[in-house]
């Protein structure tokens, strides 16, 4: 016996969403083509993405060329590329496309890794023509950086400087002292080297000096009244 009717009704409230006919959202993002030109190049092969990983041994291998480079990834098992190629390849703005689909759209785990397999694919296909990049700026009094000896010197305020290696693949300069600009086809690596630098000197919110990636602001706090 149910105390209360509000209790009576969440029970049916449960009981109907348990049955509801509605069927599996699709992933917006997968279902959208991704189109390049035929500067870049994709092909899917069927050798296993890592033969010494055993986490990849039933995952396939998608490699991107491009004029900036090659990149390459694993493809789950239950995912199915199309290519669909122009009908004149001569043409210098000849699209080609690319769409991604997946085996079971009811399956939770197929449903998350179709929006997300095709945003690597995308990416790579940036990252293989027009690359990634990330600034960095210097707020502070004595802040600054410098490359000496092909390593990353970042002067803080520290007893001593600190020096970082610079991940193969980077590309990195410093325009002027306050400013760290970082290049590379690889937006994870270009986005982890730029955190990394970040957590020297995070932005404060009191005097809102710090490392800061890009466009990022933080909003000032005031300090504790006496």
């Amino acid at each position: 016996m149910f105390s209360t009717s509000r209790q009576l009704r969440q029970l049916q409230t449960r009981l109907a969403r348990g049955f509801s006919s509605t069927g599996p959202a699709h992933s917006h993002i997968g279902l959208a083509p991704i189109r390049y030109t035929k500067e870049v190049k994709i092909e899917h092969l069927p050798e296993a993405y890592s033969k010494t990983d055993s986490r990849f041994f039933d995952k396939t291998t998608l490699r991107v060329t491009g004029p900036m480079g090659e990149r390459t990834m694993a493809i789950e098992p239950f995912v199915t590329l199309d290519f669909v190629e122009p009908k004149d390849k001569s043409l210098a703005e000849a699209e080609y496309q690319v769409s991604v689909s997946i085996a079971d759209s009811n399956q939770k785990k197929q449903r998350q890794m179709w929006g997300t397999t095709r945003a690597l694919i995308n990416n790579c296909v940036v990252g293989v023509t027009e690359g990634f990049s990330a600034t960095l700026r210097f707020v502070g009094v004595g802040y600054r950086a410098g490359l000496e000896g092909g390593k990353l010197v970042l002067r803080l305020g520290y007893s001593d400087p600190v020096v970082m290696d610079i991940p193969e693949g980077l590309a990195v300069t410093v325009p002027i002292p306050t400013r760290v600009l970082i290049k590379g086809i690889d937006l994870q690596q270009v986005k982890l080297f730029a955190a990394k630098i970040r957590e020297w000197k995070k932005p404060e919110p009191y005097n809102q000096k710090g490392i800061f990636i890009n466009n990022e602001t933080i909003r000032k706090k005031d300090g504790k009244k006496k």
